[in-house]
């Protein structure tokens, strides 16, 4: 189990026949002076809870990412990142679509 706190972040729902929809948390960090940026996509998001502007999505594989409600959006590494995911899915004929920033994810039924 981890913890992660993403200096971007946004929620994504992967669709395919015959299977049920996944929401994952697609989560992006700066790298500063002398790193990279990086991305993570998480395991599959089981349980949000909300308080003092952040959520805290509870992974499949018992991680948490703690996103701050400002935050939501991708750095420049990490959206090209994810458009290529999207793009390449869509080869398969998985969608993964970028959930709006006005989604209220305590509201989603998880799988």
């Amino acid at each position: 189990m981890s913890d992660y706190r993403p200096d971007k972040w946004v929620v994504v729902k992967i669709t395919s026949d015959g299977h049920a929809p996944i929401h994952k948390v697609f989560a992006c960090w700066y790298g500063g002076y002398l790193g990279s940026d990086s991305w993570k996509l998480n395991s599959g998001i089981t349980k949000v809870t909300y308080e003092g502007h952040v959520y805290s999505f509870e992974g499949s594989s018992g991680s948490v990412y703690e996103c701050h409600a400002d935050c939501y959006g991708t750095n420049g590494y990490g959206g090209g990142v994810l458009n290529q995911m999207i793009a390449n899915a869509a080869k398969n004929e998985i969608t993964i679509e970028i959930l709006p920033e006005e989604t209220i994810f305590t509201e989603i039924e998880y799988e």
